[in-house]
């Protein structure tokens, strides 16, 4: 019979026969769980209880799916009982006393989304019943265990639902360790599909595949060719055999990710694949673009691009030519990204501030987009999607973070409308945002959340959804060119967590698929792990200018 920190649960099993109810579960297996200290049981018998747990060591949750539908996240206090102080508390979870990221407190509780990360991150009903303390209090993940353990669900196992419920309270924020440091700028940096490799991309001309079941060794070291100023993005292939990356040219590069066996350092064509795939539509014209961003299809079969030529490329692995360039925006397009697995819908960010939505079965060279989402004010860093060609986020160099919904979009047909868009004349690079502390909105905007905090400075900085297997999505995350990391409630908007982790811009930042790990990438050269730590406590570091 299997032992949980010294319980036999056979034994609590037995004891715990008929306990599904919070009124008959006795004292002695709620201090045996250390969720109620001698101290909190006589200051019951003189004035009642505290409403809040002692002593387990995990980031408490909300129950999305009874009680608590108000939107309100697990770093609420609350404040029940008026004598309660931080002090009382064993442990003091992750906590941003100071903003929500919309002064008006707008939250997505009713919209479909919220509803939909409600359904994939919810506790079962009996599993929350039992793993209450007190009613109307926050499910306990450690009775959740012991719920699990004794089969009040039924199901013998946590249904994809409460994993993820569980996943998402255990949160990347601790034990800070350098991985790597280089002596330029890391421009790029993500975890592979299965979390197996992290691709980091630097500006001296490199490339390091680590192998993470190996301890971070390096697996492959590539030596990059006809790099212009540094590596503007890097994709792996969906088997991950293959490695792309861009630069400020028309040419990306095809890498074979090997194994030790294949040797460590990819140089040219001379110990490893390393080929040049020209994405011009015609080689023979003597173009001249960048590329900013790129991405492999679900199958592998193609990899679509957005470049400084205003141009969206599609370029056929099999055919090993370009398929499609599409006009899309009016200045360089900086981000793009596949909608869905299919493959049929395509996203775009450009610097002329505009989001578009591209079918691709209605695709040419001339071919109008299915529709705009319009509400950034100046020019986007960078796209991620939810995966479900519904829901997508942008960063921007108006210092948002937009939630966007397809469906919300509009027609392209120029609006003839009176109201002004404010405009700033600025360089992102050198120059603080102007538009700082004023009430700056755009007049047509159709985003549904807007997430604010972080500074988007100096780079293309970028932002994602956390994972869909350990959290259910219900995060978001992103760089900073203050050097910090800043995670955002979906729902809510309210800001989970500030990491500081470098004093130069973070440029990039990966969420581990699976596991409570956090990798930032920043202009420093380092490359800095986060992950879950039961014994350290977080505190919010205070806002900074990137500069400091």
């Amino acid at each position: 019979m299997s032992n949980f920190g010294g319980i036999n649960w056979l034994e609590l099993t037995v004891l715990g026969a008929g306990l599904g109810t919070r009124a008959n579960r006795p004292v002695w297996l709620q201090e045996m769980f250390g969720l109620r200290t001698r101290r909190e049981r006589n200051m019951q018998q003189g004035r009642g209880s505290s409403r809040r747990a002692r002593g387990w060591r995990g980031i408490e949750g909300d129950d999305d799916s009874d009680n608590n539908d108000d939107g309100s996240d697990h770093y609420e206090e609350d404040d029940t009982d008026s004598d309660y102080t931080p002090e009382d508390e064993d442990f003091e979870t992750s906590r941003c006393d100071e903003a929500t990221s919309q002064e008006n407190e707008i939250t997505l509780a009713d919209h479909p989304l919220g509803e939909k990360l409600r359904c994939t991150t919810a506790a079962n009903p009996a599993s929350c019943r039992f793993g209450r303390v007190q009613p109307g209090q926050p499910v306990n993940a450690l009775l959740m265990l012991a719920g699990r353990e004794m089969n009040v669900t039924g199901k013998s196992n946590f249904s994809r639902a409460e994993q993820c419920h569980m996943g998402s309270k255990y949160l990347p924020l601790h034990g800070r360790k350098v991985v790597d440091q280089m002596n330029s700028r890391t421009y790029t940096g993500q975890f592979s599909a299965d979390g197996s490799l992290f691709v980091a991309g630097f500006q001296d001309q490199r490339i390091k595949i680590y192998n993470l079941e190996k301890g971070w060794k390096v697996q492959k070291d590539v030596i990059c060719r006809n790099l212009r100023w540094t590596v503007t993005d890097t994709a792996l292939s969906p088997d991950q055999r293959f490695l792309v990356y861009a630069s400020i040219n028309p040419i990306i590069h095809l890498v074979n990710v090997g194994n030790e066996s294949a040797g460590v350092q990819s140089l040219a064509n001379i110990t490893d694949i390393h080929e040049g795939l020209d994405l011009s539509v015609d080689p023979n014209l003597d173009t001249m673009f960048g590329i900013w961003s790129l991405q492999f299809s679900h199958d592998g079969r193609e990899i679509v691009a957005g470049a400084n030529d205003k141009c969206i490329y599609i370029y056929d692995m099999e055919a090993q030519r370009s398929t499609s360039r599409v006009m899309a925006h009016n200045d360089d397009v900086n981000a793009v990204v596949f909608a869905d697995n299919s493959c049929n819908v395509i996203y775009s960010g450009s610097d002329d501030s505009k989001c578009k939505v591209w079918d691709r079965r209605c695709f040419s060279q001339r071919s109008r987009p299915a529709g705009i989402l319009e509400g950034h004010l100046e020019g986007i860093t960078f796209l991620d999607t939810l995966g479900d060609g519904q829901y997508f986020i942008s960063n921007s160099k108006d210092q948002t973070l937009k939630l966007w919904d397809v469906r919300k979009m509009t027609s392209n047909t120029p609006r003839n409308g009176s109201k002004k868009i404010p405009t700033l004349r600025w360089d992102y690079r050198w120059d603080e945002y102007p538009g700082r502390g004023k009430n700056l909105k755009h007049p047509y905007d159709v985003s549904i959340m807007t997430y604010t905090g972080h500074r988007v400075l100096k780079t293309l900085i970028r932002c994602y959804f956390s994972p869909a297997y350990s959290t259910g999505q219900k995060y978001i995350y992103t760089g900073s060119a203050d050097g910090m990391v800043y995670i955002f409630d979906v729902v809510t908007g309210k800001l989970i967590s500030r990491l500081r982790s470098h004093r130069d811009p973070v440029r990039d930042v990966s969420w581990h698929p699976t596991q409570a790990m956090l990798v930032t990438s920043s202009w420093d050269g380092q490359l800095a792990k986060w992950v879950y730590s039961p014994d350290e406590v977080v505190q919010i570091p205070p806002a900074r200018c990137y500069y400091d």
